[in-house]
């Protein structure tokens, strides 16, 4: 059974910094992250162990008069979220406190959850046009409201995935506002009787960090100031960079044509 015998004490340390590396740039609060990393060194008879954990960094610390000193410290740049590999990570740590894995096999699975592929661009973009259209509607949108920003959603998932990497968030973002208000005013200016503000506030939410900003809230409930004002911050200059490109947009629109949009 996992856990019997001589375990190196170095090589649990690394499995469980490898295991909150996964967690956290997959979204994950720093209390599970933290209770993971607890978890495994527990599991195998690690108790020294210090881990303190940012919203974007872990600082893992170990040894005693009985065990070797280990530090190791770990920068883990902010992603989006993969709740699928949070979801893995979690049975993981669950199986192994059952005693189901050795340290090697460990290994094995973490490298298999590191590498799972997300969702396929295809239905990505798709599920984007739906969820914005499925968002207008709960906004009060009408039926061409909806059909419209559908169109908007993918259109925009298209540009994010155009754009991934090669700018900076608050750059992506003003973009996505900008792209979003431009089809909007292509779409309201067709004879159908679709309202601008309805197509907009249904295709924001493909942008807005709703999983940032509901972290952030649960890592400042939980007393992780530090991390959860981190990423407050960031879904909020988020918000903002959406605003500025929506309002961009907008102001110009005016200026060239001298007439209301909403």
């Amino acid at each position: 059974m996992a856990g019997e015998g001589r375990i190196d004490q170095r090589e649990v340390l690394d499995i469980a910094m490898d295991a909150g590396e996964i967690l956290l740039e997959n979204g994950a609060e720093i209390s599970r992250v933290e209770e993971t990393i607890d978890r495994i060194c527990r599991h195998f008879g690690v108790q020294s162990k210090n881990a303190f954990v940012l919203s974007n960094g872990i600082f893992l610390t170990a040894g005693s008069e009985a065990e070797k000193r280990f530090a190791r410290v770990k920068q883990i740049p902010m992603h989006g979220a993969q709740l699928h590999r949070v979801a893995a990570v979690n049975q993981l740590s669950r199986e192994i406190e059952e005693g189901r894995y050795e340290p090697s096999e460990i290994k094995e699975r973490l490298a298999g959850i590191r590498n799972q592929p997300g969702m396929p661009k295809r239905t990505r973009i798709l599920m984007s046009g739906v969820g914005c259209g499925c968002f207008c509607l709960m906004f009060g949108g009408s039926l061409p409201d909806c059909l419209a920003t559908f169109c908007i959603g993918i259109l925009l998932y298209c540009y994010l995935l155009a754009v991934e990497g090669h700018f900076s968030k608050i750059v992506e973002n003003i973009g996505g506002g900008m792209v979003i208000t431009l089809l909007g005013l292509i779409f309201v200016n067709m004879p159908f009787g679709m309202d601008m503000s309805h197509m907009i506030s249904g295709a924001i939410m493909s942008l807005v960090p709703g999983v940032a900003f509901t972290n952030g809230i649960r890592d400042i409930a939980d007393g992780d100031y530090i991390s959860g004002t981190v990423r407050m911050i960031d879904a909020i200059l988020v918000f903002l960079s959406i605003a500025a490109g929506v309002g961009f947009v907008i102001s110009a629109y005016r200026q060239l044509t001298g007439g209301a949009v909403l």
